[in-house]
């Protein structure tokens, strides 16, 4: 029987075999499991910051919430009530009737804080009452004797010990003492006012029925430095003598007084020039009026009917000038008892005689809350100052209720449809969200934003995706490998750049040059092509033993000297074809012959810079997929008695159409995402219009723009990430369809 003997050198060769081996598999499996966790927090990453923006937009879609927070018995309970509120911090509730008595009562006990009355001379009494603007908190009585007082109400804050207190009190702007309306000593009906410190209006109705507008314009004495006041009264001729509700806008411009189903608006601006501006019908079948309201910043008009339906007006620019047009209703409302509007959104609420209350938001057409409460026969009602209340009287009561209405401008058809702002001549796609007024209309339409990233997208693509395909293909396919060698390179680091850079020489030297020399510009973008193209057939002519002097390895870099002469010929022969063609000014000759807009920084100009920054990442992938083709496959095709062209369009792009079309899609991924060449090549100017001469404002740039100046957790700011969310999903969207066609094509043509 044999044996077999090991060699000791044997056992150790295999001992270290085994051992590398171990060590390979190891290090394998170590790859593995790294690449596959690099992979999956990717994936985790890009989840996390996904739900992340949902998060922080998911509360502008919320609904509003109202709560009922306290119900007080008032005194006084035999006078009408003229106005309810409370104070900013809804401690306080306070309810005026329209003899001018004011009472106050603490929200946390329901106890009377305070009860104020006005001082009357003796023997007067209240006519009339109206109240100002809700912002204004401020009411006028109309007295027996043709006077008026203007009274206001104030709410002191100290902190005795500590402890926050709230100290309510009755202002008279005017003085307390009465202001003489009417000089004839009647009485003072139908009042309607405003007041500032220059300059208060009433207009009023009558003993005799007629209707009179008293003008006081204040005047101060250099002497004494005292105001005084100087009065003009005019009769309103031909003014209806039944109104139900009189109304007098702010800026003391226009008095409106509703009759039946129709609305006279006088232009009031001159006391002694009043003349009749406009009357609407607001007539509806089978429903009458019941509630005309002014919107906050009183540019709006809100009619209300017994049906449940609430109308707005605004006044629109046409061939008569300005006049009120119906711009949007409300139906399917609750019958409507009373109406009250915001002191500075553009929010309202209504409440039917059946206690059922509805909030209401007209710019984004929306209706926020709806339910009923126990609210017997509801009378007056009242936002609070920051809006997060809502004081309604109904069966001797003042109940006050908490309101959450944190974003209500936001709708998806206020951000991708067209709106209807005040004061615009039609429905509109607007980029505006804010404003140095408190009753600005937030325009928040995101239309424009994804409008201008397509347009900087596109411009961008136009110019850099036939410059880096092709010279992707003459790179990888018919250069030489030693200038192939220094091209690639080159152009790769180019990457590297930052946009930055980009963008402030793009905003800063190219657009005036752009501008200066526009002529020139087109001149080039014909001549340029058009003298290489010569200059390959000219090359192509030569004779055999001409071309055999110059090396071929450095052909294509003949054309330098053509480019750089060509593009020096065009700019210096733009200014004499501007001279004899544009009358030496071609941006007059744009704007004024053409009539198109020309802005200097322009999307050609973003075109250009942003096409620079995305030209590289095009080229590298581009040119890596078309010389990645195995070789055998060309030479074959060569071999069979193709040329070079045949070879490279029917073999090599098709092989690498994958490549080529991922290098595509990133660098339309890359110009969709760029933020700073937008931010500062164009005027971000939220327009929608494809003109190249014309800017545009991106999502990106909008973000980096105003991201910083808004306040956390409000609408402006959720509508940003919003706006984040977008983006993402645009990058997201153009990088899984380049990986889907990708996989295609890779199948398509994997078996040549």
């Amino acid at each position: 029987m044999e044996s077999q003997v090991t060699q000791p050198g044997s056992l150790s060769h295999s001992m270290l075999k085994g051992g590398r081996s171990n060590r390979r598999a190891f290090k394998d499996k170590a790859a593995q499991i790294g690449v596959t966790i690099g992979g999956t927090m990717v994936f985790v990453a890009l989840l996390l910051i996904f739900f992340y923006l949902l998060y922080v937009i998911k509360p502008i879609f919320d609904s509003a919430s109202v709560t009922p927070v306290k119900s007080v018995s008032y005194q006084h309970g035999d006078v009408a009530t003229l106005m309810v509120g409370a104070d900013e911090q809804n401690e306080v509730m306070y309810r005026v009737a329209v003899d001018g008595q004011v009472d106050f009562y603490t929200v946390a006990d329901g106890s009377l804080l305070s009860s104020f009355t006005p001082p009357l001379p003796t023997g007067v009494s209240v006519t009339s009452a109206a109240i100002a603007a809700p912002s204004e908190q401020r009411f006028a009585l109309g007295l027996s004797n043709g006077q008026a007082l203007v009274v206001g109400l104030e709410f002191g804050l100290s902190y005795p010990n500590n402890q926050r207190l709230i100290t309510p009190k009755l202002v008279y702007p005017a003085g307390e003492t009465p202001i003489t309306v009417d000089s004839a000593g009647s009485a003072i009906h139908k009042l309607t006012f405003t007041y500032n410190s220059d300059k208060m209006s009433f207009a009023y109705q009558d003993d005799n029925g007629a209707w009179r507008l008293a003008r006081l314009e204040g005047q101060e004495n250099m002497m004494t430095e005292t105001v005084e006041w100087v009065s003009t009264t005019s009769q309103i001729q031909d003014a209806p003598k039944k109104v139900s509700h009189e109304l007098m806008t702010p800026d003391q411009r226009q008095l409106m007084l509703q009759t039946g189903n129709k609305i006279f608006v006088y232009n009031i601006a001159e006391a002694d020039s009043i003349d009749l501006l406009q009357v609407i019908d607001v007539e509806r079948a089978k429903a009458h009026v019941n509630n005309v309201a002014l919107l906050a910043g009183a540019s709006s008009l809100l009619v209300s009917y017994d049906t449940g339906i609430v109308t707005q007006y605004f006044q629109v620019n046409g061939p008569k000038g300005r006049l009120y047009q119906e711009i949007r209703q409300f139906d399917d409302l609750p019958p409507i008892n009373s109406i009250a509007s915001e002191f500075y959104r553009k929010s309202f609420a209504t409440v039917s005689p059946e206690g059922e209350l509805t909030l209401l938001y007209t710019t984004s057409h929306r209706e926020l809350f709806d339910e009923k409460f126990d609210l017997k026969n509801p009378g007056k009602m009242g936002f609070t100052p920051r809006s997060n209340g809502i004081v309604v009287e109904a069966d001797k009561k003042l109940h006050i209720f908490s309101v959450e209405n944190t974003h209500p401008e936001v709708s998806w058809s206020a951000m991708w449809d067209k709106v209807w702002y005040e004061g615009y001549p039609e429905p509109q796609y607007v980029w505006q969200s804010t404003s140095g007024s408190d009753d600005f209309e937030a325009k928040m339409s995101l239309m424009p934003l994804a409008y201008g990233t397509m347009k900087a997208a596109f411009y961008a693509m136009l110019f850099a995706v036939p410059l880096a395909i092709a010279g992707a293909i003459y790179t990888a396919y018919f250069m030489s490998p030693k200038v192939r060698g220094l091209v690639k390179p080159t152009i790769e680091i180019m990457e590297a750049l930052p946009t930055v850079i980009l963008g402030f020489l793009a905003g800063l030297w190219l657009a005036p040059l752009i501008e200066e020399h526009l002529p020139g510009i087109l001149i080039l973008l014909i001549l340029l092509p058009t003298s290489i193209l010569a200059s390959a057939y000219g090359w192509s002519q030569l004779p055999a033993i001409w071309k055999q002097r110059l090396p071929e390895v450095y052909q294509e870099l003949m054309l330098i000297p053509v480019v750089c002469f060509v593009g020096w010929f065009s700019f210096a022969i733009s200014p004499a074809i501007e001279v004899a063609l544009f009358d030496g000014n071609t941006r007059e000759f744009i704007t004024n012959e053409l009539g198109i807009t020309f802005d200097q920084r322009n999307a050609l100009v973003v075109g250009i810079a942003m096409g620079f920054a995305v030209i590289p990442t095009i080229f590298s992938i581009a040119e890596d997929a078309i010389f990645s083709v195995p070789r055998h496959l060309s030479n074959g095709s060569l071999a069979l008695g193709a040329t070079p062209w045949q070879t490279l369009t029917r073999v090599v792009l098709l092989t690498a159409s994958p490549g080529i079309f991922s290098a595509i899609m990133m660098g339309l991924g890359r110009a969709v995402g760029e933020t700073m060449i937008v931010l500062m090549a164009t005027g971000n100017t939220a327009i929608m219009e494809w003109s190249v001469f014309e800017g545009m404002r991106t999502l990106a740039a909008n973000i980096a723009v105003e991201m910083p100046e808004s306040a956390i957790g409000s609408s402006h700011y959720r509508v940003l990430f919003l706006a984040a969310f977008v983006l993402f999903i645009f990058t997201f969207f153009f990088n899984t369809i380049a990986e889907v066609v990708r996989q295609r094509l890779r199948e398509r043509y994997s078996s040549l």
